[in-house]
């Protein structure tokens, strides 16, 4: 199977990381007998020669002795060595024309491709089946050879597999608009009916919603529900062996995250995947699947809700209060899988907050968890139900404020809980004299304090905040710092006995947060004004740096003219955040919106990222800020959310802007940093 591998020239080829000489090892490494180092050689592979989804001539020269190791009965995990191929021949990266030469020689050799579709390895028929579909000509006999392997198949997850296939047939042809789709569309159709089995249909129906959405059944959700009830009675005991561990590791607990039932949650996600914008047709479908009795068809309805709420706009209570229900569930991969959702969803979890809260009363062990470093952090259900807003997590926050440590994340949950957090802060403030009396080792821990103390406005702890800065010698913990210097800006003119430590910090690294704080203070523009233009004109400062200067420009207003001709100078920054804070403190400092509307209008089309300052810039001009009011009108009538990041930070930005939008159209007036509250 390696005849030639010597006779080519393999250190004059390169691939991701250089010169292609170690090529062969890892070729040869994927016929061993030695299961770790196929599975190492197999990793190397895909950073080499397949780095991040490319081809390279490399690539291109392990052709043939990647099909040869396919075709090798005695050469185990052969389906991942298919699989390779098939992603090798879906490349279309940095290099089309090589992309082109690998599927052709791909194609060339279909006939290898032909004969594993019917190989004794279920894994290695599974994995070839999308390479039937590319480059088996004609068509017309790829759509043959899968309703043959449709008929003689016996494997379930091969059946899926087939499903999948013909789904790829039906969207890669019919995007073309060729009438051949129409035939694997026919199949399909065929295929979620009965007498085939709950795993197919399902597979069926979710490539149909892809490509033939007016094949679906009329009672497409309740027939779905069905038949995932269906799949699951027929699902062994053996495939539900991943519930709850006795241990609570790191590694535990990210095991846990991942769905155990792999080939339901991909049926779920193609499904969901394919309904798209039928939003209320989801909605129902993911009720039915958090009431299904199996823990693990519930599982993956956790997850999948989370995909659909980091898309779509609406609360949607229903579903999230029966993924609340699963907080207590017994199964632990369910439970972290809950909590990990509402994690994300915040103030959009409220419905859950019920059961958030009976959780950390009655499992007083859940309220803190510790890193690896052993680093204290607010517990999941605590932080769920702290960013609901709920207020019931006050009086849980007070006995943890209580105990040994504070967590590092407690700033970042009280300011969701507004004033009703306001019972905490003689603790808080207890807590910041004690760090200031355990000395300067010490000091960070202080950030989360003064992050909490300056959301809830508690202007009675600016002595201890002052007491901070000058006990920090020549100022060498930046965060802490910054933390001080941001919670002095929030106190504002209480904060008069800071000006000193204020003025000399608009010479150091913190000199834009410095100057922010010292206007919020004083509101004298000649103290803060030379620090914000010696960071505007300094060609050393990151664009960060700048965009925070421009920024607090902003805030000063018309005083801020003397900065005009270098914020117009920004306002053509090849960076978006930049151009956009330049942009703004033009408009806000001279008034002269018609200069810079066009640069506004075409970030928030380009970066949704620079929505929300944009947002804020329109509130903050008042009626002023009119002739951008219709891209505010457009945005709230959107039903997609404007950004889709994991971990909630989509969802927090997306509800933020939303909430600007709304009080700028309805005329909030904005407080005197030039912030709608």
């Amino acid at each position: 199977m390696f005849r030639g591998i010597d006779e080519v020239d393999w250190a004059s080829l390169r691939h991701a990381d250089g010169s292609a000489e170690d090529v062969p090892g890892l070729l040869r490494g994927l016929a061993s007998a030695d299961p770790a180092e196929r599975e190492t050689a197999l990793d190397g592979m895909y950073g080499a020669v397949h780095h991040r989804g490319d081809v390279y001539d490399a690539t291109l020269a392990c052709v043939p002795f990647l099909l040869a190791l396919a075709v090798r009965e005695e050469v185990r995990d052969r389906a991942g060595v298919v699989e390779l191929l098939v992603s090798i021949g879906g490349a279309d990266g940095a290099s089309p024309g090589l992309a082109a030469r690998v599927r052709a020689a791909l194609r060339a050799r279909a006939e290898v491709f032909v004969r594993l579709a019917g190989d004794a390895d279920a894994g290695v028929r599974r994995a070839v089946l999308p390479a039937l579909v590319r480059y088996v000509v004609p068509p017309t006999r790829a759509l043959a050879l899968l309703r043959e392997r449709i008929a003689v198949e016996r494997d379930d997850g091969v059946l899926v597999g087939l499903a999948e296939a013909l789904g790829l047939f039906a969207r890669w042809y019919g995007a073309a608009g060729d009438p051949r789709a129409a035939g694997a569309v026919r199949v399909l159709t065929e295929l979620s009916r009965p007498p085939y089995g709950p795993g197919l249909r399902l597979a069926a129906v979710g490539q149909l919603a892809a490509c033939a959405p007016r094949e679906l059944p009329e009672d497409l959700v309740p027939t779905v529900v069905r038949l995932l009830r269906d799949r699951s009675t027929q699902r062994t005991r053996a495939g539900r062996a991943h519930g709850c561990s006795g241990t609570d590791t790191l590694a535990v607990r990210l095991r846990r995250l991942r769905p155990s039932d792999e080939e339901g949650s991909r049926l779920l996600r193609t499904l969901h995947h394919g309904l798209g914008d039928r939003v209320a047709d989801r909605v129902a479908l993911l009720c039915g699947q958090l009431t299904s009795p199996d823990p693990l068809d519930r599982c993956n309805a956790v997850w999948m809700a989370a995909g659909l709420f980091r898309e779509w706009r609406g609360a949607h209570p229903e579903p999230v209060v029966l993924i609340g229900a699963q907080v207590g569930a017994e199964e632990g991969r369910l439970h972290d899988a809950a909590v990990a959702v509402l994690l994300e969803l915040t103030e959009l979890a409220a419905p859950a907050a019920g059961p958030l809260h009976a959780l950390v009363v009655q499992r007083p062990e859940l309220r803190v968890h510790y890193g690896r470093r052993g680093t204290p952090a607010l517990g999941g259900p605590l932080r769920a139900l702290a960013g609901t807003g709920d207020a019931r997590a006050v009086p849980v926050l007070a006995e943890v404020l209580a105990g040994p440590v504070v967590p590092d994340d407690l700033g970042l949950v009280i300011p969701r809980l507004g004033q009703a957090a306001a019972p905490l802060v003689p603790a808080l403030r207890r807590r910041l004299a004690r760090v200031l009396r355990d000395g300067p080792g010490d000091r960070v821990r202080a950030v989360p304090l003064l992050t909490a103390l300056s959301a809830l406005g508690d202007t009675a702890s600016v002595p201890s905040v002052v007491r901070l800065l000058r006990d920090t010698p020549g100022r060498p913990d930046r965060p802490v710092v910054e933390a001080a210097v941001r919670a002095l800006a929030a106190f504002g003119a209480a904060a008069r006995e800071a000006i000193p430590e204020l003025r000399g910090l608009l010479d150091t690294e913190c000199s834009v947060t410095a100057a922010e704080a010292l206007w919020s203070v004083t509101g004298e523009p000649d103290a803060v004004l030379p620090a914000l233009l010696r960071v505007l004109t300094d060609t050393g400062s990151g664009r960060h740096h700048r965009a925070a200067a421009a920024n607090a420009l902003a805030r000063l207003g018309p005083a801020a003219a003397p900065a005009l001709p270098e914020l117009l100078r920004l306002t053509g920054s090849a960076e978006p955040g930049e151009r956009v804070s330049a942009a703004c403190a033009v408009w806000r400092v001279a008034g002269d919106g018609e200069r810079v509307s066009p640069v506004l209008r075409s970030a928030w089309a380009e970066q949704p990222r620079t929505r929300a300052a944009i947002a804020g810039c329109v509130a903050a001009l008042g009626p002023a800020g009119t002739p951008l009011h219709d891209l505010l009108r457009t945005e709230l009538a959107a039903p997609r959310r404007h950004r889709t990041d994991a971990g909630g930070q989509g969802i927090q930005a997306d509800l933020a802007l939303l909430r600007v939008c709304r009080e700028a159209l309805a005329g909030a007036t904005p407080n005197r940093e030039g912030l709608v509250p």
